[in-house]
């Protein structure tokens, strides 16, 4: 007998959003012959730089547990690659803890990420244009995991910030703005 998973039997609204109708507008408007050429997100990888890791271990431990509550997976805790002085860093001391989404606990992430914690964020006006790589990847800074509800504020030892990559599939930085507008990405008013 076959085990069906439990994502797989509710794939995220965002996700058949996605199928339904982002993939047919994104197909007319580009012009593609192929579905298979449409931009799509790829992955989404969080991560959060803690310097305070090398001398309080408890304070990143904290931050992986809080990191492992937003994305809703384990994350993996960085570590130097070589010993630099002048910031009193030595190899292998941890430095960070990083996570990467991918598939439907991503598409749950954007999710809770568009509709819950970015209108948390006070006097929020929108995220820049200017943060697209050549590729079509866009990368965004949070000021503190406090905004994400899945993070108790009492148990929080240390407000932390953290970078968000959206990794697209799309050939340039207009398709990817495309693409991220019509998932709901809040970008700035021009």
């Amino acid at each position: 007998m076959k085990k069906t998973s439990v994502a797989s039997a509710n794939p995220p609204k965002l996700y058949e959003r996605y199928k339904n109708e982002i993939l047919p507008i994104l197909r007319e408007e580009f012009k593609y012959s192929n579905v298979m050429q449409v931009p799509r997100l790829i992955k989404v990888a969080l991560n959060m730089g803690v310097k305070e890791g090398q001398e309080d271990i408890k304070i990143i431990e904290q931050l992986a547990l809080e990191m492992g509550q937003i994305a809703g997976q384990k994350p993996v805790i960085t570590r130097a690659k070589k010993s630099i002085a002048g910031f009193k860093l030595r190899e292998g001391s941890p430095i960070g803890v990083k996570v990467t989404l991918r598939a439907h606990r991503m598409y749950e992430f954007i999710e809770r990420l568009f509709n819950i914690a970015i209108p948390r964020i006070r006097d929020f006006r929108g995220y820049p244009l200017t943060s697209f790589d050549q590729k079509g990847n866009y990368t965004m800074g949070i000021q503190e995991q406090i905004i994400f509800p899945e993070v108790e504020y009492d148990k929080v030892k240390k407000t932390k910030g953290m970078d968000i990559t959206f990794v697209t599939s799309a050939q340039n930085r207009v398709e990817a703005k495309r693409l991220l507008e019509l998932l709901g990405f809040p970008f700035k008013k021009a």
